[in-house]
């Protein structure tokens, strides 16, 4: 534990943790378009931090979408090359209301003395954990990576213990079709012997955590038209197609009320996580009763039950609604029926699943059940394959060494319900594992008021990277 990056990391905590709420202060939204000038701010912002610390060949790549960053220090010959990933942009913040504090905090607007009325002491830092819109997803994640590229690179004199080339994007949140265009593109420039993912969450406080599977993604939305325009309902009601009731009747069908999906042919290539993988779930210390009350908070849990929780967040595939606009939905009353109304509708699939194959089945379910006066259109925002990635390669056992160096704890694997369809990407286009170190906690609130990063999290996941590059350096 005691190299000479490790105590530059420790010595630089408090600059660390500074540097960090600079970042995420800029509200670099992805998927609103008005907040395009902040994805360049916060691009610029990480690019010119990383040529400071000694990378070469740093650019801000533009395309289509927001920009990618890249960077290099390819002088470690010989050693291993670590392609490093994470993402600048952020999911929106709504509901303001909602936040004990700031999710964008501005030094000027929110001045870091005792405020008696919130309790905060200090802008953004309560409780240890450092609060705001990005703080673990993935702000804090990526800015883990840069500060232990800074420790390497001050304790070795300029140098990395293995090669690195950095690759972060601006447009996770939104579904992230730059950077596999651009991973298709540049195979050669990328190649790279395992890509270092810090996007992921620990099982439990105090549990090193090496996620080892990720769910697919098909993420539609399905627009339903009716009338011309907007019709008055005491008029044309009896008589004219209502597009919120249809996508309700549609909705409606497409599971039963245990949670099982039912469009056809939906779980024909399901594959089963094998026998030990389940039966080290079943070690995990897993407390359903608690994860109800203090993650979900809920009365009760939803779903298969025929399948543990962790099963069926894990390795179960499923169909959700996120939102659904249309109609009058301001305060009061409007007696409309609407001419248009839509529902934005995911589903998130396990191995052997192919979301091409999901995506026609989806369609032609929406087809069939298509009420007279109705047409529906669907749109597809996303759309990858899940993973699982092998333990048995020297990363993931450097990884999870390194881990068991900062928490003194055996690491566990765990599958996350969640999908970076960067992950499979890299595996199938450029055949490179994954390692997904992720220093995250189950309550931190992702895509949630009040997202959190716990700051000796942010602290271990610096360290962390530090020695599972130095060990591969050795």
């Amino acid at each position: 534990m005691a190299s000479p990056a490790v105590s530059f990391a420790r010595e630089n905590q408090k600059r660390f943790l500074e540097e960090l709420k600079d970042l995420l202060r800029i509200p670099s939204i992805s998927t609103l378009e008005e907040h395009k000038g902040d994805i360049e701010k916060a691009a610029k912002f990480v690019a010119l931090e990383l040529e400071r610390i000694g990378f070469e060949n740093v650019e801000i790549i533009h395309g289509q979408g927001h920009p990618l960053i890249y960077a290099d220090w390819l002088h470690a010959s010989g050693k291993p090359t670590a392609l490093c990933y994470a993402h600048y942009d952020v999911q929106p913040p709504d509901p303001l209301n909602e936040w004990k504090s700031p999710p964008f905090v501005d030094r000027e607007a929110y001045p870091s003395e005792d405020d008696a009325a919130t309790g905060w002491t200090e802008p953004s830092v309560r409780n240890d954990n450092i609060y705001a819109r990005g703080a673990v997803d993935d702000k804090g994640q990526l800015w883990m990576q840069v500060k232990a590229f800074e420790s390497m690179f001050k304790a070795g004199d300029g140098k990395l213990p293995i090669n690195v080339k950095v690759l972060f994007e601006g447009e996770e949140e939104v579904g992230g079709e730059a950077i596999a265009e651009y991973i298709r593109k540049e195979p050669k420039k990328l190649k790279s012997d395992f890509a270092l993912v810090t996007d992921t969450e620990l099982f439990a406080p105090e549990m090193p955590t090496l996620c080892v599977g990720l769910r697919g993604l098909v993420y539609t939305e399905v627009e339903a038209v009716g009338a011309m325009t907007d019709l008055h309902s005491g008029v044309y009601g009896g008589s004219a197609p209502n597009p919120l009731e249809a996508l309700s009747r549609l909705i409606g069908r497409m599971k039963d009320e245990n949670g099982k999906i039912l469009i056809p042919g939906f779980y024909d290539k399901v594959k089963k996580p094998d026998d030990a993988e389940l039966a080290a779930w079943k070690r995990l210390p897993f407390d359903e009763e608690h994860y109800r009350k203090t993650e979900v908070g809920s009365t009760v849990l939803t779903g298969e039950s025929d399948y543990p929780v962790l099963y069926r967040t894990w390795a179960r595939p499923t169909l959700e609604v996120h939102g659904m606009p249309g109609g009058f939905i301001a305060k009061g009353a409007k007696t409309v029926i609407p001419a248009k109304a839509s529902a934005k509708i995911s589903m998130r699939l396990v191995p052997n699943q192919d979301p091409d194959d999901i995506l026609k089945r989806f369609t032609d379910f929406v087809s069939v059940h298509t009420p007279k006066g109705i047409s529906f259109k669907i749109t597809v925002h996303s759309k990858g394959e899940a993973c699982v990635v092998g333990t048995d390669n020297k990363y993931i056992q450097a990884a999870t060494q390194a881990l068991h160096d900062v928490f003194k704890k055996d690491t566990v694997y765990i599958r996350s319900g969640g999908s970076i369809p960067i992950v499979t990407d890299f595996e199938k286009e450029l055949k490179i594992p994954s390692v997904m170190m992720g220093l995250g906690l189950p309550d931190d609130n992702l895509h949630a008021p009040n997202e959190k990063f716990h700051i000796p999290n942010f602290y271990r996941g610096i360290e962390a990277i530090i020695l599972f590059f130095g060990r591969l350096g050795a």
